[in-house]
């Protein structure tokens, strides 16, 4: 038995247990289990499947998002064990600062909330009818502004092992060329790459996972000495997320910081109309709170695309920190080009 044999093998027979109540939390990952477990083994025991890193390496020098905390590991000076000849060193992963939202890292479904009223950005904002997934009333979800989510944290996701549909809308609709900020993922964007692969008779299926190369991680430089990449971002159109969540797809991933669509007011294509009134992030909106989609981001997909792997196992493990709304990750792909 090979290590992806033996990977799937200890992945299969984990014992998940989960109360009613944790369930109720967990959105379109109650999907997962033996039949999308079952999927990835044809992934993983394929002699020929390579494994593809999706996520950056994480450093001080990355593109950081302008709505989290700065980045700031601290290394610590080696340290001597009294009475012993060992020396360990220590190093804290961030000084005094939450970075769930920097990096290759996935959203929680109480990332996001909403309100009945639209806040008009003077005063203090009205929350009393504040809602999170599953109709969760805000004070239920965060009690207080300083408490850590009480519901719908990182820590109730479970571990995402399913297959991945990877979606290289780049090559194949843009002819190769990188999308531009203010451009949309559209329905029939996806359904026409699905028809030029070998998805064509397969299609979307309960419980995946879906990647799409835009190509804006050409912009993903490390040093960031430009700063172009959190400026602006192409993302994915309303109705697209519409239709992702009613395939019950687990968690959407994009080569992008946000899945959402960034731009000035004059680069936004026409499906910017699609979207809600007062919704300013449609895509984390309906996701988050409506769906239960989980919203991955800043994916390293070009591995993917160069060796046009379209069906992979993945797997995404989100750290544990209890009432987190986001953790960095470092999801994985098992598979085989075309």
């Amino acid at each position: 038995m090979n290590n992806l044999q033996n990977i799937l093998c200890i992945f299969f027979f984990i014992p998940f247990v989960w109360s009613d109540q944790l369930q109720n939390q967990r959105g379109m990952t109650n999907l997962l289990g033996y039949e999308t477990y079952q999927r990835c083994s044809e992934q993983m025991s394929n002699p020929e499947s390579k494994i593809y890193e999706l996520s950056y390496k994480r450093t001080s020098t990355m593109p950081l998002s302008p709505f989290a905390g700065e980045y700031k590991p601290k290394f610590l000076p080696e340290i001597p064990w009294a009475g012993s000849k060992q020396v360990f060193t220590m190093d804290v992963l961030n000084e005094n600062v939450n970075d769930g939202n920097q990096g290759t890292q996935m959203d929680a479904l109480g990332h996001f909330g909403y309100t009945d009223e639209v806040w008009n950005g003077e005063g203090v904002a009205d929350l009393s009818s504040l809602k999170y997934f599953g109709d969760l009333k805000g004070k239920d979800v965060k009690p207080t502004p300083d408490s850590p989510l009480k519901k719908l944290g990182i820590e109730t996701v479970p571990p995402i092992i399913t297959t991945a549909v990877f979606l290289d809308v780049r090559k194949h609709i843009f002819n190769g060329i990188a999308m531009k900020a203010g451009e949309y993922v559209t329905v029939k964007h996806v359904e026409d790459t699905i028809k030029k692969t070998s998805l064509k008779d397969r299609g979307i299926l309960p419980g995946d996972v879906i990647l799409i190369n835009t190509g804006w991680s050409d912009n993903y430089q490390d040093p960031d000495e430009l700063g172009i990449y959190y400026k602006k971002a192409p993302g994915v159109s309303y109705n697209l997320v519409k239709y992702l969540s009613e395939k019950k797809v687990v968690g959407v991933g994009l080569d992008t910081w946000g899945v959402d669509t960034f731009a000035d007011e004059d680069e936004y294509g026409p499906e910017r109309a699609q979207n809600p009134d007062g919704i300013a992030n449609p895509a984390h909106h309906y996701f988050l709170t409506q769906s239960g989609v989980h919203t991955l981001e800043n994916f390293n997909l070009k591995g993917l695309s160069q060796d046009n792997v379209e069906l992979s196992c993945v797997i995404i493990l989100p750290l544990m920190t209890e009432g987190s709304a986001a953790s960095p990750i470092r999801p994985v792909a098992i598979g085989k080009g075309t």
